[in-house]
């Protein structure tokens, strides 16, 4: 696995577009053999977003439920500078119970494993890794690899800053062909189902081009990227 981490490095350092960053987050399950992996934090103007395998129903339910408010997951880091194991946190307020049980249904795993990421300019992410399987399975995972995990973590939130600096030094915002037509066919009315379809891709490729105009923008939400891309003449209807 080591060659394997080393390689991932390296094609991490050389991401362009959070498009990249994304191929590189699902590869990254494969060389870990864990169920989802996701990279949490804040554009430039302070609003959160997340680059995650997790199904697109899951993630949007998450996204337009906010979740994150009551996530023990996220709450947690800001009480941590360590790796921590989900199952050290506190679930026992019925809202943190209840996400849970729906994350599992909607196929997170029932295991997960975060990284806080502190930045030297005050930014703030999380990197977290997910599964399905037992706690002693898991533990045994934590053991093995938390090294590799901490230093994927830091690597990707290295690029992610990278890609953020390399659009503020463009001075402009520059939406890819198919982040465009993501939010030209959104203020459409096409449903995400629909939007997919017609542009032959899946409805989770079709989150993340979504998300990485959202980013690009310093929207808050899909409304108001679709708002501001008309606003500023990047897309028409």
């Amino acid at each position: 696995m080591h060659s394997q981490i080393e390689a991932f490095l390296e094609q991490t350092a050389q991401c362009e577009t959070l498009e990249d960053l994304y191929h590189q987050i699902g590869g990254l399950r494969g060389i870990l053999q864990v169920e989802h992996v996701v990279y949490h934090s804040v554009n430039r103007n302070g609003e959160p977003f997340a680059l995650a395998t997790y199904g697109a129903d899951w993630a949007d339910y998450y996204e337009k439920e906010e979740l994150f408010k009551i996530d023990p997951v996220v709450l947690g880091a800001f009480e941590r500078f360590h790796p921590y194991n989900w199952k050290s946190l506190n679930w026992d307020n019925k809202p943190a119970r209840q996400m849970m049980h729906d994350a599992v249904d909607g196929g997170v795993g029932n295991q997960g494993v975060s990284v806080p990421i502190r930045g030297p300019h005050g930014e703030f992410a999380l990197f977290s890794l997910s599964h399905r399987c037992s706690d002693a399975s898991w533990g045994q995972f934590i053991s093995s690899n938390i090294s590799d995990v901490l230093l994927v973590g830091h690597f990707l939130h290295q690029a992610a800053r990278q890609i953020e600096n390399q659009a503020d030094r463009r001075g402009y915002i520059n939406l890819s062909p198919r982040e465009n037509d993501a939010l030209r066919l959104l203020g459409a009315g096409l449903n995400r189902g629909r939007i997919a379809e017609k542009l032959m891709i899946s409805e989770h490729t079709l989150r993340v081009y979504i998300e990485s105009a959202r980013y690009k923008l310093g929207a808050v939400n899909t409304v108001h990227a679709v708002a501001k891309a008309l606003s500023e003449g990047l897309i028409s209807l």
